[in-house]
C-alpha cells in the first residue's frame, strides 16, 4: 500500500482546520488537528508527520515562534513547513521563511495550491533517485545517506538547503540565476518568489560554517559554488 503522507494541521479555527483536513484526506493525506502550540507538541512527540501546515496567527506561541522551534529541535529539525497567513506582507512573509518555514501560503488559497505547495515541499523532501557523492574541495555531499561534510566533520542542512547545495555542487563554477535555481531546485516556481531563493541560500551559507564563503552572490546576475573561494581559517583557539 502506498505511504499517505502525514501532514499535521496547527490551526485554531475549526472551520479552516475542517476544510483543510476534508481536502487533503481525499487526496490521499492523512491529515492530523491541533489547534495550539501545546497541542501540535503533543502531536510531534506522538508521532512525526511529513510535513506541517503552521498557522501565523495562533493563541499562545505563534507561529513564527513554533516554526523556530521545531527547527532549532533536532528531531523535527527535517520536517517541511508550511505557513498558513492571511497577511500578504512581504515583510511577514520573510520573516516566516527565515524562522525556518519552507514556505508560504497565503489566505484564502485553492485546494490545488495548497496541495501542489505541499506536494512540492514532499518532493523536495524525497532523497534524490541519483545516490552519488560530490566533493568540492573538503565539502562533500553523499546522497546515498543524505549528508553533508566540511573536512570531515557532519553539517546540519535543512531539506531545502540539501537539495540547492546539491544542485550547486552539480554544477560548480557556473553562475546561475534565482529563476533557474527555482526551475531546477523547487520545481515549480509558479507559486514561489525569487526572494525565496535569496532565504535559502542565507541559511545554505549559515549551515555550510566556514564553507559558506564558497556559496557566491554574483550581482545582478545569480549565485554560483566555486572551489576558488577564500575560506576564513578557523581562530586557534
Amino acid at each position: 500500500m502506498k505511504h499517505q503522507p502525514r501532514v499535521l494541521i496547527v490551526e485554531d479555527e475549526p472551520s479552516i482546520a475542517e476544510l483543510i483536513a476534508v481536502n487533503l484526506r481525499h487526496n490521499g493525506f492523512q491529515p492530523t488537528w491541533a489547534e495550539d502550540g501545546v497541542a501540535a507538541q503533543r502531536e510531534l512527540d506522538a508521532v512525526l508527520p511529513d510535513a506541517i501546515l503552521l498557522d501565523w496567527m495562533l493563541p499562545g506561541q505563534s507561529g513564527v515562534a513554533l516554526a523556530k522551534k521545531w527547527r532549532a529541535d533536532a528531531r523535527t529539525k527535517a520536517i517541511p513547513i508550511l505557513m498558513l497567513t492571511a497577511r500578504g506582507d512581504e515583510p511577514d512573509k520573510i520573516m516566516g521563511l527565515d524562522a525556518g518555514a519552507d514556505d508560504y501560503i497565503t489566505k484564502p488559497f485553492s485546494t490545488q495550491e495548497m496541495l501542489a505547495r505541499i506536494r512540492a515541499v514532499l518532493r523536495r523532501r524525497a532523497p534524490e533517485q541519483v545516490n552519488d557523492s560530490v566533493s568540492i574541495g573538503e565539502l562533500v555531499l553523499d546522497a546515498a545517506t543524505h549528508r553533508v561534510t566540511w573536512q570531515g566533520q557532519p553539517l546540519k542542512v535543512g531539506p531545502t538547503e540539501y537539495k540547492l547545495l546539491h544542485y550547486l555542487m552539480k554544477h560548480p563554477e557556473r553562475v546561475h540565476s534565482r529563476g533557474q535555481l527555482l526551475d531546477k531546485v523547487w520545481g515549480d516556481h509558479v507559486f514561489i518568489e525569487e526572494r525565496t531563493v535569496d532565504v535559502h541560500v542565507k541559511r545554505l551559507r549559515e549551515a555550510l560554517g566556514v564553507a559558506g564563503a564558497m556559496v557566491e552572490t554574483v550581482r545582478g546576475a545569480g549565485y554560483r559554488l566555486t572551489a576558488q573561494a577564500v575560506i576564513p581559517t578557523a581562530a586557534q583557539g
